[in-house]
């Protein structure tokens, strides 16, 4: 016989509320920053695929080809137990006294997402008429100069619905941050479980924060639609 007895106070009220705001501050932080630097280092991983000079081509081929086709999981274990072994001693000795475990997550969220955000880009880049780099070099300017000013910002615009999927794809992936002790809403979601055993509410909540993160970009993505790439389409 089903005798469970729901109590939503413990997630409204209390300690247990303030540890999952407290998840969902964290969430929010790691969401927010590594969508920045995936998006910095997306681009330039973008430019260095499309180089013309091999040996940058080939190392930013590499680069794409490893981190799409390896686990993120797997990456937050790599960057969280083996930096000791890739990293100088300082490096390690300062990530040691600040949050650790926070900037490991970062990393490996910001070097996954990137690797599909330069192929994003460089899709977008690649719809771009070849004429306009042609006419940008003939007018003096050089190829990095062309990307910056003349075919980078046409892409970007292109790739934006494409480049917030990624985006989404990255806060629900942080999830998986609390597998290394990030206090993440998932992460608090658990503790409030384990101390209450009321996990049926404890991830409900969470589910809830995830969904109204999904929406919230979603409806940027739908904004976005309608009033920059179809301004003159149907109301």
């Amino acid at each position: 016989m089903f005798n469970y007895k729901f109590d939503w106070a413990i997630i409204t009220s209390g300690q247990y509320f303030d540890w999952l705001v407290s998840g969902v501050k964290v969430t929010l932080e790691l969401s927010i920053v590594s969508v920045v630097l995936s998006f910095l280092l997306g681009l330039l991983i973008a430019v260095m695929r499309m180089s013309n000079v091999r040996p940058v081509r080939w190392f930013a081929h590499g680069y794409l080809e490893f981190f799409r086709n390896t686990p993120l999981l797997v990456q937050i274990f790599f960057w969280y137990f083996g930096s000791y072994k890739i990293l100088p001693t300082a490096v390690n000795d300062w990530l040691n006294s600040t949050n650790f475990e926070f900037t490991a997550a970062v990393i490996a969220l910001t070097i996954y997402t990137s690797a599909f955000i330069a192929e994003d880009i460089r899709s977008g880049v690649r719809s771009i008429p070849k004429e306009q780099m042609e006419a940008a070099r003939s007018a003096g300017f050089s190829y990095l100069r062309s990307m910056q000013y003349i075919i980078l910002p046409q892409a970007v615009r292109i790739t934006i619905p494409p480049l917030i999927n990624q985006f989404l794809n990255l806060a629900k992936n942080s999830s998986l941050a609390m597998t290394i002790g990030v206090a993440e809403i998932t992460y608090q979601a658990r503790q409030v479980e384990s101390y209450t055993f009321k996990g049926f509410e404890a991830f409900t909540a969470a589910t809830l924060v995830y969904l109204i993160l999904s929406v919230a970009i979603t409806a940027l993505v739908t904004l976005y639609s309608k009033k920059m790439l179809n301004p003159m389409g149907a109301r």
